[in-house]
């Protein structure tokens, strides 16, 4: 990381651990109603997925991950982006605070499972990002919503956003990968190694793709 990057990086969490003891209260009460989003998320998509192996004998879904980010976090984001820190601030600029990652078989599986999800009408798709069908630079890929999702609260029901990112098991293998070799070396990654990265990623698209269709093949002889 160069110097200056070092420099704005600790004003940032000098400023933030400021702040954080000046809205500790209101921080706590914001995480727990995203806990709640994040509860009310799961249960909808463990409930679609048990329903779907019922219908058609299989499950889309490998597993669920799920994360609440830190007050501090918050705040170092909520700085960085120059927003207030404020409760309604916060909630309508920062829509990454409730995250859920869905681990799915099949690349079908990924699009299933997020159609399912966005089509229950207490749900509302603020915004869709398909990294699948335009994977990033480095080579990423995965399906990333933005949900609007109520929680009942003893005031009455309050709008949430929860940021969902859907991906294959293969996909999920490579980006966990990648995040934890750029983290060794604080980002700072040489271009042959992008570039070995990004091989990496089209081989194991092309993975996904041959499994998706022996998937296929094996389903229509079961038929």
């Amino acid at each position: 990381m160069k110097t200056s990057q070092k420099i704005k990086q600790n004003v940032v969490n000098n400023l933030a651990k400021t702040t954080l003891y000046e809205n500790v209260t209101e921080l706590l009460r914001m995480q727990q109603i995203y806990e709640a989003g994040i509860k009310e998320v799961r249960t909808k998509l463990e409930i679609l997925d048990a329903e779907f192996k019922v219908k058609h004998d299989h499950n889309p879904i490998h597993h669920i991950e799920s994360r609440l980010k830190s007050p501090e976090s918050i705040l170092k984001k909520a700085i960085s982006k120059d927003i207030p820190v404020t409760e309604r601030s916060l909630e309508e600029n920062i829509h990454d605070i409730a995250g859920i990652r869905v681990i799915c078989n099949y690349v079908d599986d990924v699009y299933k499972v997020a159609q399912l999800l966005t089509n229950q009408d207490d749900i509302q798709l603020i915004e869709m990002k398909d990294y699948i069908q335009n994977p990033k630079e480095s080579g990423y890929m995965s399906l990333h919503l933005v949900l609007e999702v109520p929680i009942f609260l003893s005031e009455g029901p309050k709008p949430i956003h929860v940021e969902v990112q859907l991906r294959t098991i293969a996909m999920d293998f490579w980006a966990s990968l990648e995040h934890k070799l750029k983290y060794k070396t604080d980002n700072n990654v040489s271009d042959d190694v992008k570039k070995e990265l990004q091989e990496c990623a089209k081989s194991i698209a092309e993975i996904d793709l041959k499994m998706q269709n022996i998937h296929n093949r094996l389903n229509s002889k079961n038929i």
